[in-house]
């Protein structure tokens, strides 16, 4: 019984396994390696979730090779293996799942607009939105519609469901001012790196007008993961607040999930920089070093 064990113990790692053992030798640049590893797999488990979501970075490894021809027919096969799953299943009831779609749809959409083909690109992904929306990858899907077409756009208005610090104002109300919009969340070390750096900011820019804006959301869990209803984990938000952002102890917080879905923040910390006319001058997931985002601010300040 206790080889038995240790058998499905084994095999089950083994199964896990071969996203990470994908994402490794994409690391190292080595696609055919990638591939046949996902062969020897597929033919030992067939084209389960895990096969999927380890072709989905397949996918993403021939777009960072700029093998954009190849990164498109990878990220279409893997939507059309998903698509198949989901007569039988929501795409919701699988983590590998999800990641594999999400993925697909965004080499689809940067291939394609690394080729010249935005429109296309941003077709795509309003198509997808309109057929995904209510799932968990509406938020990425966003966010690479609005890579390809926020910026000199009107900055979508900010709910505030719920809040921590003062009460944000309107972005409408804000107008004459610029905004910086920075989209975090309680378990993100980036977002906690990227702390001081905007304290540093908001005090050198403030007389000029400067506002910021943070908005977060509830994730259904605290701590060190625990699950937890909406009010215990508002108060761990604001316990992280306290400790980690107490520069920006005066800075709004608007609590609401449909603000990282409008904005597309899948991706934390997420900062947006908003004009003296209202309009997105500036969209980028991911941190921003303390030089660039200065060098963003002082642009749109200066105008």
């Amino acid at each position: 019984m206790r080889v038995l064990l240790l058998f499905l113990t084994l095999a089950a790692t083994a199964h896990a396994d071969i996203v990470d053992d994908v994402r490794s030798a994409l690391d190292q640049h080595d696609i055919p390696t990638a591939e046949a590893q996902l062969r020897t797999f597929k033919a030992q488990h067939g084209a389960n979730s895990e096969y999927l979501e380890a072709l989905s970075w397949i996918g993403r490894g021939e777009l960072s090779a700029q093998q954009f021809d190849a990164a498109q027919k990878t990220a279409k096969q893997t939507q059309s293996l998903v698509a198949q799953q989901l007569k039988t299943r929501k795409l919701d009831s699988d983590p590998h799942l999800v990641t594999a779609l999400g993925a697909s749809y965004e080499v689809q959409a940067q291939a394609l607009d690394k080729q010249g083909r935005r429109a296309q690109a941003v077709a795509l992904l309003q198509s997808a939105i309109r057929t995904y929306g209510t799932t968990s990858i509406r938020a990425r899907l966003q966010k690479n519609l609005n890579l390809l077409s926020l910026v000199g756009r009107a900055a979508p208005e900010i709910k505030q469901e719920q809040s921590l610090g003062p009460q944000a104002k309107p972005l409408a109300q804000l107008k004459g001012s610029p905004v910086l919009l920075f989209f975090w969340a309680h378990w993100c070390g980036d977002c906690k790196y990227e702390a001081p750096i905007l304290t540093k900011l908001r005090s050198e820019y403030a007389a000029k007008g400067l506002n910021v804006v943070a908005p977060t959301q509830l994730y259904g869990y605290a701590g060190q993961g625990e699950d937890a209803p909406p009010v215990v984990e508002l108060a761990w938000i604001d316990k992280v607040r306290q400790h980690f952002y107490s520069g920006m102890l005066d800075v709004p917080m608007p609590i609401s999930k449909h603000n990282f879905d409008t904005y597309g923040a899948s991706t934390t910390p997420t900062l947006v920089l908003v004009d003296r006319k209202g309009v997105v001058d500036l969209y980028h997931p991911g941190l921003m070093s303390y030089d660039d985002l200065r060098g963003a601010i002082e642009k749109v300040v200066a105008r």
